[in-house]
């Protein structure tokens, strides 16, 4: 394994992309700052969202914005108000509501009224750390690099095993992204973090766009950095589904009493209830559906292989 861990090649690596963005725009979870490039709004959402459930943090960013619609607003605004609004949404840590306003004055007085692009310049700004200054870089300007939260680092451990470690996080994620696409890119593995590969994953619940490609799908190891035990797997229905792609990885095809063996220790194609053909045959159904294997032929002579 080498320092970044398992990335894929060039070639796959390119599907990989063309897979997690295609899912993205099929579908996601709608939060007004993800509809506008405004780099003012979006620098509030991202400091709103620190430590805070998105949720709650929608209701909070309207009403924000709607008060103070533009940083020069902002800049003009009594600071005590600003805090005093903070701690009427409950959106905690009143420092945050004091480097906002700060940050909202700087642009006025130190960038001529201008919102900075670049995220070294976008760090000048108080309370902008390394973090936001990108994702505002991101979002508002699709000039950022990789943004790398914790459920970027959960995803990239868990499917390419990238280990825990700061910088190789990012340079993963950097190798990672297709040029000149920050803005989808980083919403939507930010989105696959928050949605399936969270700590308790939900491969199967969800749609995940690389499970055919997921180290811990295949292996049945769903640690991450943030998740120290292994959540509940032994048996689950996640776990016939890895063995089943495992399987079909090692072999180019396999008959299906062939494969139900390898999925099952105690798989019998007569028997009545879970674990016979019928049990196999529903399994497979949803992999084919997902689009991960293909069944060829008819009845009890088909045979199963992954879908390329």
């Amino acid at each position: 394994m080498s320092e970044a861990g398992t990335l894929p090649d060039d070639h796959d690596r390119a599907t990989i992309r063309e897979a997690l963005i295609e899912w993205y725009e099929d579908g996601h979870r709608e939060f007004p700052w993800r509809e506008t490039d405004d780099p003012y709004a979006i620098l509030v959402s991202e400091v709103m969202s620190q430590q805070t459930q998105l949720e709650r943090v929608e209701e909070a960013w309207e009403a924000f914005l709607e008060r103070w619609p533009t940083a020069a607003a902002l800049a003009a605004a009594d600071r005590s108000e600003v805090v005093g609004f903070w701690t009427d949404h409950r959106l905690g840590y009143n420092n945050r509501a004091k480097y906002l306003h700060e940050a909202a004055r700087q642009i006025g007085e130190e960038f001529d009224g201008e919102f900075p692009e670049e995220p070294d310049e976008l760090r000048e700004l108080q309370g902008v750390g390394p973090y936001t200054a990108n994702a505002v870089a991101s979002f508002a300007f699709n000039a950022g690099d990789a943004v790398v939260d914790t459920n970027v680092k959960r995803v990239l451990h868990r499917a390419f095993d990238v280990p825990d470690d700061d910088a190789v996080f990012e340079e993963a994620a950097n190798d990672l992204m297709p040029d000149g696409q920050s803005r989808v890119w980083n919403n939507a593995i930010m989105e696959l973090g928050g949605v399936v590969c969270r700590k308790t994953p939900r491969c199967d619940e969800e749609p995940c766009p690389w499970r055919e490609h997921c180290r811990a799908y295949e292996t049945g190891d769903f640690t991450a950095p943030d998740v120290p035990t292994q959540p509940a797997f032994e048996g689950s229905r996640r776990q016939k589904r890895g063995r089943t792609i495992r399987a079909l990885r090692n072999h180019e095809e396999l008959a299906l009493d062939d494969l139900g063996p390898r999925i099952r220790v105690d798989y019998s194609p007569e028997g009545d209830g879970e674990g016979d053909r019928e049990w196999l045959r529903e399994l497979l159904s949803d992999l084919e559906e997902d689009g991960l294997v293909e069944v060829v032929g008819n009845g009890d002579e088909a045979t199963v292989r992954l879908r390329r």
